[in-house]
């Protein structure tokens, strides 16, 4: 049977829930909307964080505007919360709404892109920090001071954060097709 069903056949409804009223309203089995609604702010969260990054890459430059480095720092806040989301929405996928904790924890290419994402995650710490410290100067109405060495720098971690994190929805894919489980 599939997961969506027209409330048009009563003995059904017992096993699902309606979404809108019960009268030809879409039906959904139990716990697909919470388990929906938790692999849906994942996949938002790659895309967020995806996109913050080719942003601070596009605009990072040695001596930026007040509006360019604002941008930034405002561009990595976003970024923070959606890699946030990302982990909490990926623990909870994990231990509550995927294939069940051994499909994930018995896999290593699951490990790899845990690994992966740590990596990403560290990596970001710097420019997160340079950013952080560019607030302070544009709180008073002053231009961060980023020679051409930060900017190249900065440029230089964003690349490899940006091909870091274009592979694990790779990985992800892999391993939700059983690459790397015991045969």
């Amino acid at each position: 049977m599939p997961p969506t069903v027209f409330a048009l056949a009563p003995h059904l409804t017992t096993h699902v829930t309606p979404l809108f009223s019960p009268v030809g309203a879409f039906v959904f089995p139990t716990g697909v909307l919470p388990s929906a609604g938790v692999a849906y702010l994942h996949y938002i969260s790659v895309m967020l964080c995806f996109g913050a990054l080719v942003l601070e890459r596009r605009l990072i430059r040695p001596s930026p505007s007040k509006e360019v480095a604002t941008t930034l720092v405002i561009t990595d806040i976003v970024y923070g919360i959606a890699a946030l989301t990302l982990l909490l929405s990926g623990i909870l996928r994990v231990l509550h709404y995927g294939q069940g904790a051994e499909f994930y924890t018995e896999n290593p290419v699951f490990w790899w892109k845990v690994g992966l994402y740590l990596a990403v995650g560290g990596l970001s710490l710097y420019p997160t920090i340079t950013y952080i410290l560019w607030a302070l100067p544009l709180r008073k109405g002053e231009l961060p001071e980023v020679s051409e060495a930060l900017a190249s720098r900065l440029r230089w971690i964003l690349n490899i954060e940006l091909v870091g994190f274009a592979l694990i929805p790779l990985l992800a894919t892999l391993m939700a097709r059983g690459v790397g489980l015991a045969a």
